[in-house]
Order: C-alpha cells, then structure tokens, then sequence
C-alpha cells in the first residue's frame, strides 16, 4: 500500500513538471515595433494579448515587449488609428492604418501610398497648371518620390528594371512630361480668359493696370520668370496662367517651360534620392523617417526668396527714392 502510495505521488510530481514545461515552453516573448501605414512610429498605442488578457503600452519609439501564451494573437489600438489583430509570429514590425485627416493631403507620402505613380503624375499635372492645384505638395511630393523611386516604377506595367539610376530618370521622364502638359494647360487657360480681362473694369479686387504690368514684366523677364516659379509653391501654379493671360510669345514659353521642368523635377527627384542614400549608409540616418520636418523645411527653403521680395523688397524699393532726391 505504501509503495503503491510512492508511485502515485511520484506519477503527480512528474504531471506537474511536464504541465509546467508545456507551459514554459509555450509561452513566447514578442519585441516589436508599431508604426502607421506613412512610417511613423506609434508611441502610446496598447498592445493586447488575446485571449490572455496581457498588456503593454508602445514607447516613444513605438516599440513594445510582451509576453504572450500559447494561441494568443495581438491586438493593437489607438485613438485615430484603425485597430487591427495581428497573428503572433516572428514580425518585428506591425502596421496599423491612421484615420484620415485634412492634414494628410500635405503629406506626400498620403499620396504615393494611396495612389501611387499614377496619382503622383497627375497631382504634379495639377499643381503645375490647374488653379485648384495650387495647395497639394510639389517640392516634397518630388523629394519623397526619389526615395521611393524602385516602389513607385515597380507599379509600372513594365515593372522595375533593376537599376536604381534607369528606374530614375524613367521617373523624371515621365513627371517632366506631367509637368510640361500642366502649364501647358494653364497657359491655354490664361490665353482663352485673357481678352476679358484686358476689357474688363476696374473692380475693387481687379485693376486692370495691374495686369499691364505683368504683361510688361513677362516681356522683359518672362524666360526667368516660368524657370523660377517652378522652384516656388503655389507661384508655380498661376505663373502659366499669368503667362497666358498677358499673352506671352507661345514659342518662348515652350522653351521655357521645357528647361523649367526639367530642372526643377532633376533636382528634387535626384536629391531625395541619393539624400536619402548618402544619409543612410555615411551617417546611418534615415530621412524616411523624418519626413514631416524635410517637407517644412523644403517649404521654407522655397518660400523664403518670396517672403524676402514681399516684406524686404518693397520697402527697399521705397527707400531708394529719398536717397536720390537727397
């Protein structure tokens, strides 16, 4: 009876072991990161095992540690973002998807995510020629594109062709060309509503002297002036327009436009690009994820010759003639 006794208690302690063990072994600690679908990490998003019940929260650097059992899957939320379940494996990265908001359409990469090549050439057509154009990215929109040069010319039918450089300038092709047909398109658009402008009344809001003087500026300096609004937002959006209305020389605007496009769409798109390159691999520094501070300071970078000409220029200008008369 005793030994009897013996060989249950020793039958129980091994059940034990072997139950902790099954237990130990099927436990597994996950250590990820959490970002949205433009990049961003994801710092205060809870992470959920389920059905365990265990939880964290994400870092400043959206990353998380967390224990999980046997059979539990994860389970990611945030306010704004689309909570998502995930199937726990050995992903060190986990994507969820933002809400939209006004303030992605500033946000180049909305545009190559959601739409890609295509949307990409028609918002550089739009923001080069159409007057509703005027508030969606260009500058950024071109320097995020040269980052993401391979991903985007690998949705073309053609697919990519294996050489960063090749798949690059089939890229700056193809946005020239957009952007050569956008102010092509303004500049019909100012040519046809010309005439009424130059017969219209002076209006509280429209002064017909005022368009004399830019038919005169773009006489004198028209070449310059559609070179260099390429290289300034919103400005490049009108200038086609106000090169029609004060009907402009068709072939020197052609010329012009060409070399503009050109040289703007090489510049952006061959920066971002091989930016990102030196970056990465000199200064092991990834400009993908700091994209929110490039585009304001590519914002302010273009913008700031035209803020100088407004609140400096003037008041030199003005300036000039008391010294004269003195």
């Amino acid at each position: 009876m005793i030994q009897l006794k013996s060989y249950w208690l020793r039958f129980v302690v091994l059940m034990a072991i072997v139950a902790l063990a099954n237990n130990v072994t099927a436990q597994s600690v996950v250590n990820a990161q959490v970002i949205d679908q433009y990049e961003n990490v994801l710092s205060g998003a809870e992470v959920k095992a389920i059905p365990s019940g265990a939880s964290t929260i994400t870092d400043s650097l959206g990353a998380f540690s967390l224990t999980l059992a046997a059979g539990d899957s994860l389970f990611i939320s945030k306010p704004g973002f689309a909570a998502s379940s995930f199937v726990a494996g050995n992903e060190e990265l986990f994507i969820i998807d933002k809400d939209f908001g006004w303030k992605d359409l500033l946000n180049p990469l909305f545009y190559i995510k959601n739409g890609g090549l295509w949307l990409m050439l028609f918002i550089v057509f739009a923001e080069t020629g159409l007057m509703v154009g005027f508030f969606l990215p260009g500058d950024s929109l071109l320097f995020v594109a040269g980052i993401y040069s391979t991903q985007l010319i690998s949705t073309f039918p053609t697919g990519s062709t294996g050489s960063d450089l090749v798949d690059l300038l089939i890229l700056w092709i193809m946005i020239t060309i957009c952007g050569i047909l956008g102010n092509m398109a303004g500049y019909w658009f100012g040519k046809k509503s010309g005439p009424f402008l130059f017969t219209r009344k002076d209006t509280m809001l429209f002064k017909r002297k005022h368009l004399l003087k830019a038919k005169e500026f773009y006489e004198k300096h028209g070449g310059q002036a559609i070179v260099f609004a390429r290289f300034l937002p919103i400005i490049r959006t009108f200038a086609p327009i106000v090169a029609g209305i004060v009907q402009m020389d068709k072939k020197k605007f052609m010329q012009y436009n060409i070399i503009g496009s050109m040289a703007w769409v090489f510049s952006m798109l061959f920066a971002g690009h091989y930016l990102q390159k030196l970056f990465l691999h000199k200064f092991n520094f990834d400009l993908t994820k700091h994209l929110e501070a490039i585009v304001i300071g590519i914002v302010i970078i273009t913008t700031l010759p035209v803020i100088y000409k407004l609140f400096f220029g003037e008041r030199t200008k003005d300036a000039d003639p008391p010294s004269q008369n003195a």
